[in-house]
């Protein structure tokens, strides 16, 4: 599916084409281009994601988000992803990761850019375009995107709160109180096992798992599962790396229900943090929402940093 945006005049070389004529310059509009990739194309657009993630950005969708949507299939997966592309080049690109809430990033040059900015939002505000559908609907972008304050400009809303959490892993890191193994196939059904009792949450399968390790992102990725003193396995996480001297993501993470309260959580983040540092990662970083103060203070407890907090954008009728 591909749909174009009517571009405004901007400011950058990047926007428009410039050829002077008899001393005169002709303006050539470049069309940006918002499309829903197929599966075949999906692995393309996160290798891009990939490129633009650096230490440099508040934290921003990462290839990690969609590795871990990847558990529903390749097609499942891209369905639920929206670019932006101007002249074959992406720009932009959007996670559903819910029907109506949408996670948004820029490409790194186009951060501050004016004309991206506003054709993004106005495809995010109008249910024809096929962003978003139709009520109230919420969009998380970097702060001091572009995207952003025009989000507020154009009249959404601020929405739910969330705290960005961040380790440097050039920084000693200390050694996790859990005996961790890394979980590969044919042996994830303790690792699944635990997720599902720590989100209560019986949709986690082996079956899932293995779809999700089967995508180009767990290349670069781990699930790591951690054992108390008595062999019972008490937490598990998976860390997504973005490639040497890229920030990693651990996504999600979770303590089982019979087994919390008693440090297994900053354990099993210490190890995550440690995991990312073998694969090159330059820091590791999570989100959480700002009203899970026990899940701050796990992350705080594990020698992450909070970040400024983040604010969704939301938008349509209130009260629904």
């Amino acid at each position: 599916m591909g749909r174009t945006g009517q571009c405004v005049l901007g400011l950058t070389r990047q926007q428009f084409g410039c050829a002077r004529r008899a001393g005169r310059c002709l303006i050539i509009s470049v069309t940006i281009t918002l499309s829903t990739p197929d599966a075949g194309r999906l692995d393309a657009a996160i290798r891009e994601l990939r490129d633009w993630q650096h230490e440099e950005s508040p934290l921003q969708l990462h290839p990690g988000d969609l590795g871990w949507h990847r558990r529903f299939g390749a097609e499942k997966t891209a369905a639920a992803v929206r670019t932006w592309s101007r002249d074959g080049t992406l720009v932009a690109l959007g996670f559903l990761d819910d029907p109506d809430v949408l996670r948004l990033t820029v490409a790194p040059d186009v951060w501050h850019e004016d004309t991206l900015a506003r054709q993004v939002v106005a495809d995010l505000s109008d249910p024809r375009r096929g962003v978003l559908p139709p009520g109230k609907v919420s969009v998380e972008s970097p702060n001091g995107s572009r995207v952003q304050r025009l989000l507020d400009d154009s009249g959404w809303q601020a929405g739910e709160p969330w705290t960005p959490l961040r380790r440097d892993l050039a920084d000693p890191l200390d050694q996790s109180v859990l005996r961790i193994e890394v979980i590969d196939s044919g042996h994830e059904s303790p690792f699944t096992a635990v997720h599902r009792s720590a989100w209560a949450n019986p949709r986690f399968t082996d079956e899932l798992w293995q779809t999700m390790t089967a995508g180009s992102p767990y290349a670069e990725a781990r699930c790591l599962l951690g054992y108390d003193e008595q062999a019972h396995a008490v937490a598990g996480v998976t860390v997504w790396s973005a490639g040497p001297g890229r920030p990693g993501l651990l996504e999600p993470m979770g303590v089982h229900a019979d087994h919390r309260r008693r440090g297994y959580g900053a354990a099993i983040c210490i190890a995550a943090a440690a995991e990312l540092k073998k694969l090159g990662s330059s820091s590791a970083q999570v989100c959480t929402q700002s009203s899970l103060l026990s899940a701050v203070a796990t992350y705080r407890a594990a020698g992450f940093q909070p970040l400024p907090e983040r604010l969704d954008r939301t938008f349509g009728p209130v009260g629904r």
